[in-house]
């Protein structure tokens, strides 16, 4: 019944390269888009934004300086 010998030293270097690695893929995910796909997400959500606003009611900041009904 005896425990498995394990150097510490070596130990410690592994765990260091897996939670280096860890966070190598995470970057990836995050920053690793090419220049074509950070343009094509910015034209998406720039088009989602003209076609929400275009079924406004009232455009936002508009204001004539007369009160609204509901503010009496």
């Amino acid at each position: 019944m005896s425990a498995e010998i394990v150097n510490l030293r070596q130990f410690k270097k592994s765990k260091a390269r897996l939670d280096k690695e860890k966070e190598a893929e995470q970057n990836r995910l995050t920053f690793g888009r090419t220049k074509a796909e950070k343009s094509l997400t910015k034209a998406l959500n720039e088009k989602s934004k003209k076609t929400l606003d275009q079924g406004r009611l009232e455009k936002p900041g508009h204001d004539d300086g007369k009160p609204r009904q509901d503010d009496e």
